[in-house]
């Protein structure tokens, strides 16, 4: 068996680290594989690097001018064809495509023709849609039917509207190749059987993380920031701040809670956005040591997830697995991350709601950090969950 897999990064966000997990498991069982990417570094030979930022840049430009999104690309995806047509793959694993390294119509049309079996795990809504990777703000249900009139096409494209042409080609090209189709929560695998793609076969494997990084761990970071011990830390971080993210429920809280017992600590905000909070707030860039980002999720006490549209979100795994309880939202696959005592779901947007699972929390003994190392050793070991992926593979 022969595994290919393509992915917009390697070892870069969630979707790159997943890709080298499943790689490691396969190279264990002494599976052939390769990680076909287009940003990112490797030395790893079985990493293929097959277009690079200037490529990309053009294909978004293009992209963003025609509004044909994920239907442009070609040259880049001709030679991703080429490195296939070299490794004669038995299954392609498709993760994220949709960042202008990719044209939907080339790699499907290739796929069909060789009969080669297709694995795609969706990270979100964007294959069955005309556009949008989430649809869940601008409630629309479109894409059930078939996309068109799309209130969210300004995000992909300058000038025109061509969800209804977007829709309709990914359904006949989806439905012309072997697809197996992995979601990472059940809300997704539900959505999926509602869609054009409803006839496929879904599984739901739960995305994992590294337990022995993602851990309780002694940190300095009270110490370093003055907080004192018996001041309660709030955390919440994300790659990139925005209200589908939630940073309006920061700025509230900020403004809600009592400084003198709450501190509240944010990771990836920007310098303009950073400005916007009051000086109470601890505002933090991104951070790319993940050892550094363990030892903060271990001294917070809450870790708040605002977001308002999810698929299964890393961030709430990664508090938990260190301990910190966590408050998220009721949207998408977020409810699937915590458990009766690792964490509190409520609406999206309910900033009372939020206040008040926060009440709940630092006033129980329940939501301690064994009981939340506990659920995440139940859960979200990445060795369990990148095995059930070789058990798929198997089979197809």
């Amino acid at each position: 068996m022969r595994i290919v897999q393509i992915n917009t990064t390697y070892g870069k966000g969630s979707t790159g680290n997943i890709c080298i997990n499943i790689s490691k498991v396969l190279s264990d069982n002494q599976i052939e594989n390769y990680i076909f990417y287009t940003a990112g570094k490797s030395e790893n030979n079985a990493a293929v690097k097959y277009a690079g930022d200037s490529d990309i840049k053009l294909a978004s430009a293009f992209s963003h001018f025609s509004g044909k999104y994920g239907f442009v690309s070609k040259n880049m995806t001709k030679k991703l064809i080429a490195k296939l047509d070299e490794i004669k793959p038995d299954i392609v694993h498709i993760h994220n495509i949709h960042s202008h390294n990719c044209n939907l119509q080339i790699l499907f049309n290739y796929l069909s023709a060789n009969k080669i079996k297709v694995l795609w795990t969706f990270h979100d809504c964007w294959a069955f849609t005309g556009y949008c990777t989430h649809f869940i703000m601008s409630d629309c249900n479109k894409w059930k039917s078939g996309c068109g009139s799309c209130p969210q096409f300004r995000h992909y494209s300058l000038f025109f509207d061509r969800s209804d042409y977007l829709y309709n080609k990914k359904r006949e090209l989806l439905s012309s190749v072997d697809l197996s189709v992995v979601t990472p929560s059940q809300w997704l695998a539900d959505v999926v059987k509602d869609s054009f793609l409803g006839g496929c076969p879904v599984s739901v494997i739960n995305n994992g993380i590294d337990l022995s990084l993602f851990k309780p761990l002694k940190s300095d970071f009270r110490e370093k920031h003055g907080i004192p011990r018996d001041k309660i830390i709030i955390l919440g971080a994300a790659y990139n701040w925005n209200e589908r993210k939630g940073i309006d429920v920061f700025q509230e809280l900020s403004k809600r809670l009592d400084e003198s017992v709450y501190q509240i600590v944010i990771i990836g905000l920007s310098g303009n956005q950073s400005a916007a909070f009051p000086g109470n707030v601890i505002a933090l860039p991104l951070l790319s040591d993940r050892s550094e980002l363990a030892r903060i999720y271990s001294a917070a006490d809450v870790f708040i997830n605002p977001t308002r549209e999810d698929t299964f979100p890393t961030v709430n795994m990664e508090a938990i697995a260190c301990g910190t309880p966590v408050i998220t939202t009721d949207v998408g696959g977020c409810p699937e991350t915590v458990g009766a005592d690792s964490g509190i779901v409520v609406s999206g947007g309910d900033i009372d709601g939020i206040i008040n699972a926060l009440e709940r929390i630092v006033n129980s003994e329940s939501y301690s950090s064994a009981a939340c190392r506990d659920y995440a050793c139940e859960h979200f070991d990445e060795h369990k969950t990148y095995q059930k992926y070789l058990s798929l593979y198997r089979v197809m």
